[in-house]
């Protein structure tokens, strides 16, 4: 199972489609406070549909309290589209960690600084970044291809 990690998301659109991808996927949500909606906001569960009541999410006060639960901080990896590596030359493995950023500002300094696997998602030098959703996607759709294909 992967784990699917949402660093203070200001748009609850976006989350509720991440959480509904993640019911699909059978990964796992966690969403680091503060968030930039309630988590009972009906565009949350607009996008989430009634997928929500299945979805396996955990909610934090900060990183300090998510990190603490970490097992294994080298399979924690954190996108940005500062990273220089792709991931699409990663090797993911179950239970690996998939963190992202905030829509407007991505993650921050501090949240990158501690950890030390940085991916990006390639795209054209005409746009800034992608939609979380799609990112999350596009990730979580290369990690599960990967996965089943070392069943």
């Amino acid at each position: 199972m992967l784990n699917i990690v949402l660093v203070e998301p200001e748009i609850p659109n976006n989350t509720g489609n991440i959480g509904r991808l993640c019911v699909g996927t059978e990964s796992r949500l966690h969403l680091i406070h503060p968030l930039g909606f309630l988590i009972n906001d009906k565009n949350l569960k607009r996008s989430g549909l009634d997928y929500w009541v299945h979805l396996d999410v955990t909610e934090y006060k900060n990183v300090d309290e998510w990190i603490a639960t970490i097992p294994d901080l080298s399979r924690v990896f954190l996108f940005s589209s500062h990273a220089e590596k792709s991931y699409l030359e990663n090797d993911f493995q179950d239970g690996d960690w998939l963190v992202f950023g905030k829509e407007s500002v991505g993650l921050s300094k501090e949240v990158l600084d501690r950890f030390e696997n940085h991916l990006t998602i390639p795209m054209s030098k005409l746009i800034r970044s992608f939609n979380i959703a799609n990112s999350v996607a596009f990730v979580v759709g290369e990690a599960k291809r990967q996965l089943n294909l070392k069943v």
